[in-house]
This record gives C-alpha cells, sequence and structure tokens, in this order.
C-alpha cells in the first residue's frame, strides 16, 4: 500500500539500504566494487573473516560489552529477517501478477501467428483468382474496347447526317444558341471530309441554314424593338459566325444609342436625382470576346452618353440647396457611386468611374460650403435678436449671451452631425481616400469649423470700425457682449468644438491643419479689440453730454451756484447703470486701496499753497508767466495718463477707461472757456459731486483726483475773478443735491 507518512519511507529507505548492502549492490542495482580496506575484521568488507572477528572482540571486549554485541547483533540479524519478509510479502501479488501477464501475451501471440497464417493463405488464393479471370477476359476486352470505339464513331456520324434537320428545328423554335454551337461542333469535322459527296451535302446544307439564321440576327438589329440582352446575344452568335466585327459594333452602338436617347431627353426634361440610364448602357455593350477595335468604339460610345448624364446629374445635385436634411442627398450619391462601381467592372480602363467619383467629391464640398452659408446665416440672425432683445429692458445681457452661445453650440452640433452621413461607415465613397484624409480635415475642419469660427471673430471685429463719435449704430451693450463672447471662444469654446471635430472626423491629420493656439488668439485679440471699442463708445456718449454742457452755457455771467447741475447726476447715473451692466459679463478685477475719506477730498486747487499762488498771481502783470510755469512745473512730476490704452478683461479696468475719456474731455473742454466767479464756483461744486462718486469705479482713485483737480485748476487759470467757494458750502450743496 502507498503511504505519505515521512517516518513509514524513512523505514523503507532504511531496509532498502540494507538489503542492497546485504546482496552487495550499489544504487543502481549493480554489484558494488571492491572496497579499498582489506580488514578482515570489517564486518561490511568483503573479506571479513568471522573467526579473526570472535577472537578479536574475546581480547579487546569484556563479558558484559560481549554481551551487549551479541544482542545487537540478533536484533539486526531478526530485523533484517523480518525486513526480508516483509518485502516478500509486498511483491507476491506483483510476482503473481507478472506471470499471468506473460502466460497470457504467450497465448495471444500464438492466436496471432494462427490468423496471419490463414490471411496469408486468402491472399494467396486471391490473387491466383484474379490472375485466371484475367487471363480468361483478356481476348473479350479487346473486342469490347473495339466495339465501343466504333458505336462512338457511329454515334458521331449519326450527328454528321442529323445536323441539317437539328439546325432546322432550333431555327424554327428560335433557338439561336443552340444551333451556333452545334453547327462549331460539326463544323471542323465537315470541312475536313468535304471531299466525300455524302459529307459535301452535309455542309452545303449546315451553310444554307446558318445563313438563314445570320439573317434573322441581322433583321433583329433592323427591328429596333430587342432587349438589350436579346441584342447582346445577337452579337455574340454573330461574332461566333464569323460576321465582321466592326460592322456589328456600330451596328449595336447605333441602336443602344436609339434606345438610350430618349431616356437622356426625358432625363433633360424631367433632372431626376437617381436615373440609371449610363450604368444599363454600359451592361448593354460589354462583351467577353470583343477585338480592341470594338472596346475602343465602346468606351467612346460610354463616354459620350456619360458626359451627357454627368451634366444632369450634377444639375440635379445644385438643385439641392436646402440644408435642412442631409441624409437623402448622401443616400443619393451613395446609389450613384454604387452604380459607378459596377460601370468599372463591366468596362476596365473607363474614365467614367473616377469623373463619377469627382461628381460625388464637388456635391459633398458644395454641400460644407452651403453649411457654412447657413452657419454664419444664422449667426448674424441671432445677432439680429440680441440686438432687438436688447432694446428690451427686461432682459438681461448676461440672459442673452448665455442664449446666444448655447443656440450657436447646438447649431454647429447639428451640422457636424449632418456632414458625418458622408463618412459613415455604410457609405462605399466615404472609404476613399479623400474623404478619409482632405474631406474631413481640409474640407469638414478648415473649411466649415475653422472658417466659422474665424467668421465669427472678423464680424466681431467689424463692429469696431464704424465711424462717428457715438459709435456708429452699434449698441454699446452689443459690443461688451461679443466681446465676451469671443472671450469665452479663447479660453474653451474653440478647443471644445475643434476637439468635438477632430474626435468625429479625424482618425489622422493628413495635411496641415490650423492649430487651436492660433484661433484662440485670434478670439483674444477679437475680444480686446471689441472691448476696447466699447470702452471708448461709452466714453464717448458721456463726452457729449459733457462737451454740450460745457459748450452750450455763459460760464462768465452766470449766477452763484445753488445746486449741481443735472447733467452731472446724468453722468453718475449712466456711470453706475454701465458698473452694472459690466459686472454681469466680467469679475470685478484688483483696486488700489482706498483712503477712509475718498468721498470728502478737498482738491488741492483750492486748499493747497499752489493754489493760492495761482490765484494770487492773476492780479499781478507778470501772473500769466508765473501761472503758466507753476502749471508746467507740475505736471512734469506728475504721473502720465493714458487715456485710450487697452482695457483689461474685468470691470474695474472697463469702468476706469470710460471715466478717464469723459473726465479727459470735460479737461479739454474746460480749457477753451473763460468763466467768471460763479462759473469756478459751479465748476468747483460740480467736480465735487464727480468726486463723490466716481472714486468707486476706478482703479485707482488717485486718478480720479488728479482729472477733478485739472479740470479745477484750468477753470482757475481761464477764470477772471477767482474766488473759490468755501469748501464746507461745496459739501452742502452736494449733499443737498
Amino acid at each position: 500500500p502507498v503511504t505519505c507518512d515521512p517516518e513509514e519511507v524513512t523505514v523503507r529507505r532504511r531496509v532498502h539500504g540494507m538489503l542492497k548492502l546485504y546482496y552487495g549492490l550499489n544504487e543502481e542495482g549493480k554489484a558494488a566494487e571492491e572496497s579499498e580496506s582489506l580488514d578482515p575484521c570489517d564486518i561490511n568488507g568483503p573479506h571479513f573473516d568471522p573467526e579473526l572477528y570472535l577472537n578479536k572482540l574475546r581480547r579487546e571486549c569484556s563479558l558484559a560489552e560481549l554481551m551487549d554485541q551479541e544482542t545487537c547483533m540478533v536484533k539486526q540479524i531478526r530485523s533484517l529477517d523480518s525486513d526480508m519478509q516483509t518485502l516478500v510479502y509486498e511483491n507476491y501479488n506483483k510476482f503473481i501478477s507478472a506471470t499471468d501477464t506473460i502466460r497470457k501475451m504467450k497465448n495471444d501471440f500464438k492466436k496471432m501467428e494462427d490468423e496471419m497464417d490463414c490471411l496469408s493463405a486468402n491472399m494467396a488464393a486471391i490473387t491466383e483468382f484474379s490472375a485466371s479471370i484475367s487471363g480468361t477476359l483478356q481476348d473479350q476486352h479487346t473486342q469490347i474496347t473495339k466495339l465501343s470505339g466504333v458505336h462512338t464513331l457511329l454515334r458521331k456520324l449519326q450527328f454528321l447526317f442529323e445536323l441539317p434537320a437539328r439546325l432546322n428545328k432550333c431555327l424554327e423554335l428560335q433557338a439561336y444558341a443552340q444551333a451556333v454551337s452545334s453547327h462549331r461542333r460539326a463544323r471542323c469535322v465537315l470541312q475536313q471530309y468535304s471531299h466525300l459527296p455524302s459529307f459535301k451535302g452535309i455542309q452545303d446544307d449546315c451553310h444554307a441554314i446558318m445563313d438563314k439564321l445570320a439573317q434573322e440576327l441581322r433583321q433583329k438589329f433592323r427591328d429596333g424593338g430587342s432587349s438589350a440582352k436579346d441584342l447582346s446575344e445577337c452579337v455574340e452568335l454573330l461574332l461566333q459566325l464569323d460576321e465582321p466585327a466592326e460592322e456589328l459594333c456600330d451596328k449595336f452602338l447605333s441602336h443602344a444609342r436609339s434606345r438610350l436617347e430618349s431616356d437622356l431627353q426625358g432625363l433633360e426634361a424631367e433632372i431626376r436625382p437617381y436615373p440609371s440610364a449610363a450604368k444599363d448602357a454600359s451592361a448593354q455593350l460589354v462583351s467577353k470576346n470583343i477585338p480592341q477595335m470594338a472596346n475602343c468604339k465602346l468606351h467612346a460610345f460610354v463616354d459620350n452618353l456619360a458626359a451627357r448624364y454627368f451634366s444632369l446629374v450634377e444639375r440635379r445635385i445644385q438643385e439641392e440647396k436646402s440644408v435642412g436634411d442631409n441624409s437623402l442627398l448622401v443616400r443619393a450619391l451613395d446609389r450613384f457611386h454604387r452604380r459607378l462601381q459596377a460601370v468599372a467592372k463591366l468596362l476596365p480602363g473607363s474614365a467614367v468611374p473616377n469623373k463619377g467619383t469627382e461628381i460625388v467629391i464637388r456635391a459633398a464640398t458644395e454641400r460644407v460650403k452651403q453649411y457654412l452659408s447657413a452657419l454664419q446665416s444664422f449667426y448674424m440672425d441671432s445677432l439680429t435678436d440680441v440686438r432687438q432683445a436688447l432694446a428690451t429692458p427686461r432682459l438681461s445681457v448676461a440672459g442673452l449671451l448665455s442664449s446666444l452661445s448655447a443656440s450657436i453650440l447646438n447649431q454647429i452640433k447639428s451640422v457636424l452631425a449632418s456632414v458625418h452621413l458622408f463618412t459613415a461607415k455604410d457609405i462605399t465613397f466615404s472609404n476613399k481616400p479623400y474623404f478619409k484624409g482632405e474631406f474631413c480635415s481640409q474640407g469638414v475642419r478648415e473649411s466649415l469649423v475653422v472658417s466659422f469660427i474665424k467668421f465669427v471673430c472678423q464680424s466681431s471685429r467689424h463692429f469696431c470700425e464704424s465711424a462717428g463719435d457715438k459709435g456708429g449704430s452699434t449698441p454699446p451693450a452689443l459690443l461688451l457682449l461679443l466681446s465676451r463672447l469671443c472671450l469665452d471662444y479663447e479660453t474653451s469654446t474653440i478647443s471644445y468644438i475643434l476637439t468635438l471635430t477632430d474626435e468625429q472626423f479625424l482618425d489622422q491629420h493628413h495635411s496641415p491643419v490650423t492649430p487651436v493656439t492660433t484661433l484662440c488668439a485670434e478670439a483674444k485679440e477679437a475680444a480686446q479689440k471689441l472691448l476696447n471699442h466699447y470702452v471708448k463708445v461709452q466714453g464717448l456718449i458721456i463726452s457729449q453730454m459733457l462737451r454740450k454742457s460745457v459748450e452750450t452755457r455763459d460760464w462768465v455771467n452766470t449766477i452763484e451756484p445753488r445746486n449741481v447741475r443735472a447733467v452731472m447726476k446724468r453722468v453718475v447715473e449712466d456711470t453706475t447703470s454701465i458698473d452694472v451692466q459690466v459686472g454681469l459679463l466680467y469679475e470685478e478685477g484688483v483696486r488700489k486701496a482706498h483712503s477712509s475719506d475718498s468721498s470728502k477730498r478737498t482738491f488741492s486747487v483750492y486748499s493747497s499753497s499752489r493754489q493760492q499762488a495761482r490765484y494770487a498771481a492773476s492780479y499781478t502783470p507778470s501772473a500769466p508767466m508765473d501761472t503758466n510755469l507753476l502749471s508746467n512745473i507740475h505736471k512734469l512730476f506728475s504721473e502720465r495718463i493714458d487715456i485710450f490704452s487697452s482695457v483689461e478683461f474685468n470691470k474695474v479696468s472697463v469702468m476706469t477707461g470710460i471715466i478717464k475719456i469723459s473726465l479727459k474731455t470735460f479737461l479739454e473742454c474746460v480749457r477753451l472757456r473763460t468763466f467768471g466767479r460763479y462759473g469756478l464756483q459751479q465748476i468747483q461744486v460740480d467736480c465735487h459731486y464727480l468726486q463723490m462718486y466716481l472714486w468707486r469705479f476706478v482703479s485707482d482713485e488717485n486718478l480720479v483726483h488728479f482729472l477733478l483737480d485739472e479740470i479745477v485748476g484750468s477753470s482757475a487759470h481761464r477764470c477772471l475773478d477767482p474766488a473759490p467757494m468755501e469748501q464746507s458750502v461745496i459739501e452742502v450743496i452736494c449733499e443737498r443735491g
């Protein structure tokens, strides 16, 4: 029995080792080589001598040691005997089984030898019988072969003698193909034996019948009512009857032209989108055995008809101006292209398929142009709707921007889905290199998507080119909205649109395409230009109010100021409204720290020694020289203000630009007027009122301080009797106003 106990395995190995040692065998079961030791007292050695061993033990060991040695040896002997019995018992069944197997194999081999002897005897008998049969039938086989040959010859002769009657029957039944086939089978034999009278008669009869058959086939061409299939069979049979090939080609093409002429005339009248005349024409003209001459005529014939057919197809495609549903046009082009492939198989080397493919390409390209035009029209119509909606106070500019951006993006997605039909996997021409390469990259991506993005930027910049002090007829809110739209395109929309386009159309770039960074830079440039123009327009609108308020007033003979002029209140109201509008689209921006009393700041022009010097100097003859000198010195050390500098994309920067333009205009108008005492005081009141509100809109309040300081200072410089109003009185008037 098999065991996995490690201790039992160790005992078995030890027992086997002792048995091998007892029989003098090594690990391979061979007799161990003689040990180099020749000691006769070595109980394990080959020269062991019992007597010498016992004498040695008696001499060297005590009685107790001898008894122990005896006991140990007796145990080893018993252990070896027990192990030997165990091995014999374990292998007994194996020995019995091996004996039975050997006995059975001996019996089986005996039986097999008997069967082989029997088979050999049977094969010898069969060989003997086969030789006997062959010898018996040899003479009969020769006779049968000879009779078979005679029978075959008789059948051929019977076919020849029955051929005229067979041909007449085929002619009667109009089985022309069978008649030609039968005549071709017999023609060579009749020609070979035409010197014999009987065969000569058969040959003459067959010729007469075949001449009559050829006349009937020719009559089919003249009738003009035969189908294309019948005419093709007629050409095939007449060529087999050795009719002139060139004459047959001319007749056939003339007949085909007359049949197709009516179809082409019908197409010219109706311009149906899916005629199949060109395909049918080419199918009618193909024959497997057309010589070179006929092939040339066929190509010229097909090219002529195909040119007229393609002209009609292009005219019909040009009538498809609607871009609502693109699937109908794509299916029509697909069907047209598949029929062209059939022509290519029927007429190898024909230029018709390539010309037809060019029509498909032109149709796809033209459709892309139509979609671009539709996108552009949609964008301009959307701007018109936005312009009208801006006149409605209840609609915010932020909501209009969101609606406009979403509608444009949805329209682009819709157009891409329609154009994607041209590259669908079930469309045959979509696998052509042009549609995998140029159409996707240069057609869809560049000519459609990129062109539309550039159109948005360019058309937006056109709003900045309007002339006039008030910016023409473009509403300022539209300029602001478009600037934010272009900025959004620069930050995210362009990347999203082009990624969507590339995922749908560009498996790999076949030609250089416009990078995203280039379009983003163009969009940002348009946004900057629009925002700059918005600031300029709004600044000019407020400037115009200030200009009229200065130019239409008599500042010398005016009365003592009791209120803030209404125009100043209007300026503050409009500035506040602009601030709210810009804040809906742009972030706040960064401001410099404001002083705690910005709204009540006292202008240096009437509170400092410089102001006193100006006014005092005006009473002396040398006043102009001294006043100009002091004013110019002050300007040298003042920070230069760039009125029309570029605006940053935040509310503070926009409002700063508008206020700079407005106050600069106010300053220039003041410098052109002459003021009396009360005129100067009115300017003081107006400037203080502006100071109370405008400082909070700009990035640096010192800008407003400086410009208003300059306005009051210029008024004082142009005043005939400069007597400034007390600051406390000014504050009372402004707070009351």
